[in-house]
């Protein structure tokens, strides 16, 4: 008995999914020329915001299980994404080898605004290792992979990581198309260079910041889309293998070392359970 309510519920939370999923792609993307800039939505950016609203508590369509196992099988999902990622790799391992240290030399850019940047300003607003997930990369879909294998899904870590996940997919397709569209619209950069910046390793944010040049540069559409898909799939690839070698292990090391300093609470004031188990998750 208890399985076969279990599986009504998988049921129900599946059913949720593909109306979401059939109303989203329904809407499609969507650009709108506000003047200074265009401004993109896509599908993603659709769904989450009506995942949102039918898990309000207040109207309790889901339960808090439910919720719990929906997040769950977004862990599974990642996961399969990143299958398809590691398929991608190898083929394409002569265009990231020939694609010069321009294409390439963008993680670094990554790495000190997340890290040099994001790290002290989450400890001061009193983060605790939730900074680790929210500043270690720009927390697209493998860098989830990644804090998951590492931490689990449900860790402090985990936690900060799907915020930033979260809030790139409902305000970094926005900002990256009006941020393309301000920068195209000076005259400073050429449009390639911009095609560039917009793949740092999101489909959704790529897609809108090429959607903002195509509208200003469209006899140059082709080659941004070029660049800009380039640049996202070096940007993923090079990326993932960045944070698990590089970038996670710093910023974990670096919090131990700045929560002390920069924390509201320090981790001395605690209890030596709370200390402990710190020391055993980083």
């Amino acid at each position: 008995m208890t399985n076969k309510m279990a599986r009504a519920k998988n049921v129900k939370l599946h059913i949720f999914v593909f109306i979401l999923v059939v109303i989203s792609e329904f809407i499609g993307t969507r650009k709108f020329n506000i003047g200074i800039g265009v401004i993109a939505l896509f599908p993603m950016l659709y769904a989450m915001v009506l995942g949102a609203f039918i898990s309000w508590p207040s109207f309790k369509w889901l339960s808090n299980g439910e919720m719990k196992k929906a997040a769950n099988f977004l862990g599974i999902s990642v996961m399969l994404f990143v299958v398809k990622m590691g398929t991608m790799v190898g083929p394409s391992l002569s265009q990231v080898f020939h694609s010069g240290v321009s294409f390439i030399s963008q993680e670094i850019g990554h790495i000190l605004g997340t890290i040099v940047l994001g790290l002290p300003i989450a400890i001061l607003i009193g983060m605790k290792r939730e900074a680790i997930g929210a500043t270690f990369s720009i927390d697209r879909e493998g860098n989830l992979a990644v804090i998951a294998e590492k931490y689990g899904a449900d860790s402090p870590e985990g936690r900060g990581a799907l915020g930033v996940y979260i809030c790139g997919t409902l305000f970094g397709s926005i900002y990256i198309s009006f941020l393309a569209s301000i920068l195209a619209s000076l005259k400073v950069f050429d449009p390639l260079s911009l095609a560039m910046a917009a793949g740092i390793g999101s489909g959704s944010m790529m897609a809108a910041g090429t959607g903002a040049l195509a509208v200003i540069y469209p006899h140059m559409a082709k080659q941004i889309a070029l660049f800009a898909a380039s640049a996202n799939m070096i940007g993923s690839a090079v990326g993932t293998y960045l944070c698990i070698f590089f970038s996670l292990p710093v910023t974990a090391r670096l919090y131990k070392w700045l929560q002390p300093i920069l924390g509201r609470k320090k981790i001395k004031e605690a209890s030596p359970v709370i200390r402990e188990s710190e020391d055993a998750n980083i």
